[in-house]
């Protein structure tokens, strides 16, 4: 793989620091640019149920388009490779492989893959597969989703599958996204897909995505493991907001929920002590078998990690209900004084990321080497009268957040790439099409893609000697 190297000063480091064959990328994930989400034998996903659920996406918008990157992936590839990134995070939409989740293959899906893979293998961009960005097929949801053990063998199997079909493209592999967003957020706090708010049934889809992504592992390894295997978890170290006792306990709580339930299993093969004390009134932790630990835990060739901001917390009490969610944990976040926000309200702060990467390496005496899979910010661009999209707060966010990667590097932190989220504007979930994250704008109605000020500034500064 070719390093890109950046001959400029970054916020007073020089981006020429980065290590040899350090790794430039853009990632995106299917059902947030695929659109065609019922053509070719596609079946529907988690995704497809909630967003056409009146309530669930922000002015009732779905992915059914997106950005039409299946029939557009060209023009889309060919805007990697203008920008000079040497790689390109993608996911597989499950549904497009196997429409029920289990049993016969969709051809035409995997067709579409190997076209992406082999335009890709043309142009010298190097695939970072991730197979599972949250798009369940709807038909293993209604059997339980994954708060069913099944459905982590289902995943094996799929994983298998897609690794048999594309294996001469020796891809980067990542099993899963964020599994903390797929189990936390979709089955405890029901602000995703598929929309539950439970206590036991939110940890059981946790365990369940973590041990889906063990027998996947498993299953890659079988089949040679490609370049390499890794998991991106999204971590959000937890800051107290006062001094105060209670708000560091909540801290510690916050960093159980959104951190160490998957990091301590993923690489210590152990889950945190406290996670009796804060759920054992939801659970008996019944989904946890003999064994799963230990496939959960397997020798990983690099560790994904998405970073976006710190979460700044204090204590809360805990919400009386009759069905208690998993997610309350007795913790507010509360914001950042004097702090820039994002349009998605997140606060900007590049001195999180060394502090992330430094939390890992304190904790886990075998860590792996790590690439950043993402990082980036939405912010509301416009193409203006000149046809240009200035956004210049987007420049200093990416210039302030690898001046900080290049100091921890320069720490001992093992990073061996960086891939910006995302190469294009794309359905962001449940806020939908507002918030806009990309280095492409796109304007959804006619799908033209406009390179913004960021993409020209990161080009210019990724163009080979």
């Amino acid at each position: 793989m070719n390093a890109r190297v950046w001959p400029v000063r970054c916020r007073g480091v020089s981006l020429e620091s980065f290590p040899p064959g350090f790794v430039w990328g853009v990632a995106t994930a299917a059902y947030q640019i695929e659109g065609a989400v019922t053509e070719d034998g596609r079946g529907p996903s988690i995704w497809d149920t909630f967003s056409h659920t009146p309530g669930r996406v922000a002015l009732g918008e779905t992915g059914d388009v997106a950005c039409d990157h299946y029939h557009r992936w060209p023009e889309d590839l060919d805007l990697i490779r203008a920008l000079g990134a040497g790689a390109y995070r993608f996911s597989i939409a499950w549904p497009r492989i196997q429409p029920a989740g289990s049993g016969p293959v969709e051809q035409r899906g995997l067709d579409f893959y190997r076209r992406l893979l082999d335009g890709m293998r043309e142009r010298g961009i190097t695939p970072f597969i991730t197979l599972y960005h949250w798009d369940l097929p709807q038909a293993l949801e209604d059997e339980g989703g994954w708060r069913q053990r099944d459905t982590a063998h289902r995943f094996a199997e799929y994983a298998g599958i897609v690794a048999d079909a594309v294996a001469e493209f020796s891809p980067y592999w990542i099993t899963l996204n964020e599994p903390q967003v797929s189990s936390i957020v979709g089955y405890a706090e029901g602000r995703h897909a598929p929309g539950a708010r439970e206590g036991h049934g939110a940890l059981a889809a946790a365990h369940h995505l973590l041990l889906g992504h063990g027998l996947a592992v498993r299953e890659l390894r079988a089949r040679g493991g490609g370049s390499g295997v890794g998991i991106t978890l999204n971590l959000s170290p937890g800051v107290p907001a006062t001094d105060s006792a209670g708000d560091a306990d909540a801290a510690r709580r916050h960093d159980l929920l959104v951190n160490r339930l998957f990091t301590d299993p993923v690489l210590a093969g152990t889950y945190p002590d406290d996670a009796a004390e804060v759920w054992g009134g939801l659970t008996d932790f019944s989904f946890l078998r003999d064994g799963d630990l230990a496939l959960i835990s397997q020798p990983l060739d690099f560790l994904g990690v998405n970073y976006y901001r710190l979460s700044h917390v204090a204590a809360a009490p805990v919400s009386p209900s009759p069905s208690p969610s998993a997610s309350d944990v007795g913790v507010a976040t509360v914001r950042v004084p004097g702090a820039e926000y994002t349009e998605m309200d997140w606060p900007v702060e590049p001195d999180g990321l060394p502090v992330t990467l430094a939390g890992l390496r304190s904790r886990f005496a075998d860590l792996p080497p790590i690439y950043i899979t993402e990082n980036g910010a939405a912010f509301p661009d416009e193409v203006g009268p000149d046809g240009e999209v200035a956004d210049p707060r987007r420049v200093a966010f990416i210039s302030a957040h690898l001046d900080a990667l290049a100091r921890a590097i320069a720490d001992g932190a093992d990073v061996r790439g960086y891939f910006y989220w995302s190469l294009l504007d794309n359905f962001e979930w449940a806020r939908g099409y507002e918030p806009r994250f990309g280095l492409v704008h796109v304007d959804y109605a006619t799908q033209v893609r406009t390179p913004k000020a960021s993409y020209q500034w990161l080009a210019a500064h990724l163009a080979r000697p």
